[in-house]
């Protein structure tokens, strides 16, 4: 089993990381496999609607995000972490899983999230974070996937990494996602061999507020 951490922070070895990082050594502690994908810093566009992902399966901008979506087939679980900037998620990495969820549902590619728990990870100096983190979550729900939880919500506070490491309780907070979603995943793999099939899909209706 296998889960994929997003760092959506300007630097790779940032507070997200360090955060990122925490959750990381404590699944790897229960035995599950993980990678720290970073979106880097460069610009990333955002969605332009040209619906190229529903005719090719890709995005039509050859960035991160294909990378990412094809790394994502092979994951069983995902946390998205982001610093916080104007008390909401950075540009970026709005953008990113803008453009993420969008292409890999609409271009086919739906079973690369479809029921694997995933959880946020946000970063801040003082405050934004639940803001931030509701906004996250919503990529989630929209997506039929599992929402990881911990004893509070996931965040730490800090300037910089080594202020992070002093937020004894944010640190322990991924400590405990960390081990939350190594929970669940296991309970999945045993459901799965017990025979638990996942859920019948209907066909979306889609409609609007006019009918």
């Amino acid at each position: 089993m296998k889960v994929l951490l997003v760092n959506g922070g300007p630097h790779k070895n940032g507070c997200v990381y360090t955060a990122l990082e925490e959750v990381a050594k404590t699944l790897n502690e229960e035995g599950i496999e993980t990678e720290i994908f970073w979106i880097q810093n460069k610009p990333i566009a955002g969605c332009i609607a040209c619906k190229t992902c529903v005719k090719t399966g890709e995005c039509v901008f050859k960035d991160v995000v294909n990378e990412f979506v094809e790394k994502a087939k092979d994951a069983d679980g995902f946390i998205f972490g982001s610093p916080v900037h104007y008390a909401g998620a950075t540009g970026a990495i709005t953008s990113f899983m803008d453009r993420v969820f969008y292409s890999a549902f609409n271009g086919g590619k739906g079973d690369r999230f479809l029921f694997k728990p995933a959880a946020t990870v946000i970063s801040a100096r003082r405050a934004g974070t639940t803001a931030t983190y509701d906004q996250l979550n919503k990529y989630f729900g929209i997506t039929q996937m599992p929402i990881i939880s911990s004893r509070y919500w996931n965040m730490v506070h800090g300037a910089t990494p080594e202020d992070v490491k002093k937020d004894e309780e944010g640190m322990q907070i991924m400590r405990i996602l960390g081990r939350n979603m190594a929970y669940y995943l296991k309970c999945i793999e045993a459901g799965k061999e017990k025979g638990i099939k996942e859920p019948k899909q209907e066909k979306t209706n889609f409609t609007n507020f006019i009918r």
